[in-house]
């Protein structure tokens, strides 16, 4: 029993003795020599984005296993693109051992899609969940501005593309561009380029808000553009107040803002053509619809003067108008005098004739009165007709009066009609001036073309010259040949012709010669052939002297 609590002597061992620290020290420079450089190929997980310091920390998995990740602050800035959960990548650096938590970890030093396929499949995923919300419709799309004010240009200030664009502006129509830098390339190109659509947007009223905004950039690989199909710069495009133009990339190049935006360029350059008309067209239109304009107004002027001219024609005179009151009133004072002229004498007739009473008298007198009471109603009438017929010529005296207006108007349309002719004739003698210069030009064009045409003509009639002189036959006759023509001076080409012809005219190099022919056969058309050795005959009388 008290060997039982005994306390038993530790066993010796050469082993060597480490401490935490060293044991993971030693492994972490173990781990890091063997694998100092190596390119896995996995599965983000875990993302959340840089952390506050700029780090990112993460995993690569595959369907077995799960490897830490970090990636250091200056290497997240030289990433192209924007790493996202669930996106397979190649991560190339060194692997290297936490001994806090005694973990080994990959140290990334470069980080690339695992290929256009993974980016490919992504692209399409976000397609589809932004054309489930609407944000590609086209009842949503918006007309672009025919002649804006103020272009908002989202692109690198440093690029060429900027250079196209505002070449090209000022090239068809200049106005102002306002310039939001962003990066066009890399991990914070989307959000960058998604803020300066929001910051356009948010541009007070008064500030020069642009009319139109063109989101840009050159050409290149899907992993450059990458940046273009973030899902927040479609939805900041989409809900932009301002009509927006996407211009990334080249005519095969598409983005998710090339479905967002209201208008899609193949060029930056042919944005810039979309966004502003040529001003040199608006100008031609312009001057084409003032000389319309001023051929109607003329047109208009004329119509107008024939109207005024038709109207005064037609407006009676007025004295012709007085006339016939007036005489209505002259006959009136003449029946009134005749009829009081009758009645006096009728009246006294009557009462010389008549005799005297006092009745008679009485009733004589009344009836006067009645008489008389008659008369000056009608006198009345014929004095209310007066004042009448005078009120009507006073008003009619005034309509001459009115007409004064109607004349004013008619000599200003005659002194427009003349500073309208003024213009049209020194227009005109304008026209004529350079239709002189150019029929001056066209006439020493003229002239010139002239003498080139006849040195031309003198030229090739030289060369036919020289050709005909060398394909002449008197040059034959130089070498000891001659012509023989007939009588009438018809070319003699064979025997038959000749034994047909009794003169002959014979053609020398020098001269002329005639000659006539006998009826007997030629020696060549004999039928005998002459011996070889026998002796020539004499001249017969079928050949020529």
């Amino acid at each position: 029993m008290s060997d039982f609590f005994t306390p038993t002597a530790p066993k010796r061992t050469n082993a060597a003795e480490f401490s935490v620290s060293e044991l993971s020290n030693s492994l972490r420079r173990t781990v890091e020599d063997a694998y100092g450089n190596v390119r896995v190929r996995g599965e983000i997980s875990g993302y959340r984005g840089p952390h506050s310091s700029g780090h990112a920390y993460f995993a690569l998995k595959d369907e077995r296993a799960r490897l830490e990740a970090v990636v250091w602050k200056g290497t997240m800035g030289k990433i192209r693109f924007r790493p996202e959960e669930g996106m397979e990548v190649i991560a190339t650096g060194k692997l290297t051992t936490y001994p806090g938590s005694s973990k080994y970890q990959i140290v990334i030093d470069q980080l690339e899609p695992a290929g256009a396929g993974a980016l490919m499949a992504l692209l399409e995923e976000r397609k589809r969940k932004l054309a489930a919300e609407g944000l590609f419709d086209k009842e949503r799309k918006r007309p672009l501005p025919f002649m804006p004010r103020v272009i908002g240009v989202v692109t690198s200030p440093t690029g060429a593309v900027i250079r196209d664009i505002l070449h090209r502006l000022a090239d068809r129509f200049p106005l102002h561009v306002m310039v939001w830098p962003v990066r066009v390339q890399g991990e914070t190109a989307g959000p960058e380029a998604a803020a300066a659509v929001a910051g356009f947007n948010a541009l007070p009223e008064g500030f020069a808000r642009p009319d139109l905004l063109i989101v840009a950039r050159g050409g290149g690989s899907l992993e450059d553009l990458w940046g273009f199909n973030d899902e927040d710069l479609a939805r900041a495009v989409a809900g932009s107040r301002i009509p927006v133009i996407s211009a990334v990339g080249h005519e095969t190049d598409w983005t998710l803002i090339d479905l967002a935006a209201d208008r899609r360029a193949p060029t930056p350059t042919g944005a810039a053509e979309m966004a502003v008309p040529v001003r040199a067209d608006l100008e031609a239109t312009l001057a084409s619809y003032a000389a319309r304009l001023q051929s109607a107004l003329v047109r208009l002027v004329d119509r107008r003067r024939q109207a005024v001219r038709a109207a005064a024609r037609a407006l009676p005179v007025p004295d012709q108008l007085l006339a016939l009151p007036r005489r209505r009133l002259d006959e009136a004072s003449s029946r009134l005098e005749r009829a009081l002229s009758v009645c006096v004498a009728a009246k006294r007739a009557r009462l010389t004739s008549a005799r005297l009473s006092p009745a008679q008298l009485k009733r004589r007198a009344d009836e006067n009165r009645r008489n008389v009471a008659r008369i000056g109603v009608a006198l009345d009438r014929a004095q209310s007709r007066v004042h009448h017929d005078k009120a009507r010529l006073a008003r009619l005296a005034g309509q001459r009066l009115s007409l004064e207006p109607l004349r004013r108007r008619l000599a200003d349309a005659r002194r427009t009609e003349d500073r309208l002719s003024a213009r049209i004739l020194r227009a005109s003698e304008t026209a004529f001036a350079s239709h002189g210069d150019a029929l001056a030009m066209a006439g020493e064009d003229f002239a010139r073309l002239a003498v080139q045409t006849v040195d031309d003509r003198r030229t090739r009639l030289a060369q036919a010259d020289r050709l005909l002189s060398s394909l002449s036959y008197q040059n034959v006759l130089g070498r000891g040949f001659a012509v023989v023509r007939g009588e009438d001076g018809t070319p003699l080409t064979s025997a038959t012709e000749l034994e047909q012809t009794r003169a002959i005219e014979i053609q020398f190099a020098d001269g002329r010669a005639h000659a006539t022919t006998g009826w007997g056969a030629l020696p060549s058309t004999r039928k005998k052939t002459a011996k070889p050795n026998a002796p020539q005959p004499e001249k017969e009388q079928g050949q020529l002297f």
